[in-house]
């Protein structure tokens, strides 16, 4: 992954480029922060709010316009061309989850340009995400906004344990987040680590993986083990995946790659460990040993998501050459599929908890929804504007949630999924 400079001079391009659009001199003269509910997007307005009747350029042109100017970051020149041959094409038009509310009072940032996991539900009313300097939560049952964590000044753990650092940090740049059940896990760029449990006032631990200048920590994943212990896994640049087990707060595991580990995802029976980061080819790994299985060949470029299906049969990767592999675990040697974005690199993968649906997430404007129990074949493509800080299903799969990171329409969209309760309308 790249470093800070790197990564500061990509995102004032970007946000340059954007600040000189039509749509937003139109809102930064005219600023409203109205939502649009599902009632005002079907009888016609924008789901972001953007007033395009009132603009001299149309939603499909401006589309047309992004599709064509969009730069989309490659570590390996022209990666994204070159995976364009292997794809499969796939039918769009998919109607999985319907559009329910945008909320812009709810402003969903991002540090790093490489990492969009910053968006996580524990239950289709409760979302956290990173605002600033804030974890946020945001409610969409009374649509009010709480602050559970402000990492700006001085944080440190209320709790005692062994290894963990009392005199805790100082102005955290939060770089990835976790949410599960109720732990919270925020990492830092400077290799830190903050624990923080929801239903326990302050800071549970804090910890720093390393003190390597290359120290960000790029991902953060939350588990159950087999006895019930809960524990997570932080990739760092530094080459560490590391396991903390969040029962006696202390290191389990830790394993070193020769690259930076961008994300690495457990399968669920505990077993096995996707590695993905800074080289074209991930590895599958042993998660009691870290020994490599069997290397994953084929993306073109650095790899930032995976996941895996809770079937623990199959999973995805997700690569700056702008797709996404489906892997059989039983047969490694090639993808099963390749799936392409629109105009960028595959920033985050989630499956919904039951099997049905996999997301995928562009750096910007797109996310797709798959339907997998008929292998990829169809999906329902999310169209917007703005970079996405992060994606998720609701853990009922109930609610999708996508953060929108943009100076003027930034927002948390939330999608429910479609029902057919026309057998119920019998009953009176």
């Amino acid at each position: 992954m790249e470093d800070v400079d790197d990564m500061d001079e990509e995102f004032l391009d970007r946000d340059m480029d954007g600040s000189e659009s039509e749509v937003d001199v139109y809102d930064y003269l005219n600023s409203t922060m109205a939502d649009t509910s599902s009632a005002q997007a079907r009888k016609g307005k924008d789901i972001q709010g953007i007033p395009w009747e009132r603009l001299t350029i149309t939603r499909e042109k401006y589309r047309q316009t992004r599709l064509e100017q969009y730069k989309n970051y490659e570590n390996i020149p022209r990666s994204g061309d070159g995976s364009a041959k292997e794809c499969k094409v796939t039918k769009k038009g998919g109607s999985y989850y319907e559009f329910k509310h945008n909320a812009r009072s709810v402003k969903s940032t991002i540090l790093h340009f490489q990492l969009r996991n910053l968006v996580w539900a524990t239950s289709k009313h409760d979302v956290y995400l990173m605002s600033h300097f804030s974890v946020m939560h945001w409610s969409s049952l009374t649509c009010k906004m709480s602050e559970v964590l402000n990492v700006s000044g001085h944080v440190a753990p209320c709790e005692k344990h062994p290894g963990s650092l009392l005199e805790g940090f100082t102005q955290t740049q939060v770089s990835t987040l976790a949410v599960k059940d109720n732990l919270l896990v925020a990492g830092g760029f400077q290799g830190e680590l903050i624990c923080k449990h929801l239903d326990r006032p302050g800071v549970s631990f804090c910890s720093r993986t390393t003190y390597d200048d290359n120290a960000i920590t790029n991902a953060i994943e939350i588990y159950s083990s087999p006895s019930g212990a809960v524990h997570f896994i932080a990739s760092n640049n530094d080459g560490g995946v590391r396991d903390f087990d969040m029962e006696n707060f202390q290191l389990s595991k830790h394993f070193h790659f020769p690259w930076p580990v961008n994300h690495a995802s457990l399968s669920p029976d505990g077993k096995l460990l996707i590695i993905v980061g800074d080289n074209p080819n991930g590895i599958l790994v042993d998660s009691k040993t870290g020994k490599t299985i069997m290397s994953l060949c084929g993306h073109l470029d650095y790899s930032f998501a995976s996941g895996w299906h809770p079937d623990g049969v199959t999973f995805a990767t997700g690569n700056q050459d702008k797709t996404c592999r489906i892997w059989d675990a039983r047969y490694l040697s090639k993808s099963v599929a390749v799936l392409k974005g629109n105009l960028g690199a595959i920033r985050s993968i989630r499956y919904s908890s039951d099997g049905q649906f996999m997301g995928m997430a562009e750096p910007a404007d797109f996310v797709h929804v798959y339907d997998v129990k008929n292998g990829y074949e169809k999906e329902q493509e999310i169209d917007f504007f703005g970079e996405v800080s992060g994606m998720c299903f609701s853990p009922d799969t109930e609610s999708l949630f996508i953060g929108v990171w943009d100076r003027t329409y930034g927002s948390l969209m939330e999608y429910n999924r479609c029902r057919n309760y026309a057998y119920l309308d019998s009953f009176t």
